[in-house]
């Protein structure tokens, strides 16, 4: 783990949640697609709110429609070399950020994540970002 994490970690930022086999219950997901792309810090699933990713699993159903993560809890690093913003929810375990090839998958994806009852949707050409971020009020934007 990076020093940042692991600072982070031992300071309450990031809270464990989940463990492999708790993450059975997940029906469209992997472990894998929630660790930060950096490749170094070894953050993953363990670090993600597990409201979200109970939310996620459900909007998916929903949806209809496969949801590709492209980006999930992030390390600060990794965060400033994607150009994330320094309060961004991807740092706390509370974001991820869906691909959307185009608009009529777009559609069903923020639909999909309604009905689960997210009230945190940013969306942009290419992918959906939503988040359960609880020091951050509800809103949807565009990117």
């Amino acid at each position: 783990m990076c020093p940042v994490a692991l600072q982070n970690y031992f300071l309450g930022m990031f809270r464990p949640v989940f463990t492999h086999r708790a993450f059975s219950f997940m029906n469209h997901f992997t472990p894998k697609e929630f660790r930060c792309r950096c490749g170094r810090c070894g953050l993953g699933f363990e670090y993600m709110d597990a409201g979200l990713l109970v939310h996620l699993d459900q909007a998916r159903k929903i949806a209809g429609v496969p949801f590709t993560v492209t980006s999930a809890v992030r390390c600060e690093a990794h965060n400033t070399n994607v150009g994330g913003s320094p309060t961004s929810s991807h740092i706390k375990g509370y974001a991820v950020d869906i691909a959307a090839r185009d608009d009529h998958q777009r559609e069903q994806i923020v639909r999909g994540l309604v009905n689960a009852g997210f009230r945190r949707i940013g969306i942009a050409k290419t992918f959906v970002h939503v988040d359960v971020d609880p020091d951050k009020r509800s809103a949807m934007w565009v990117y």
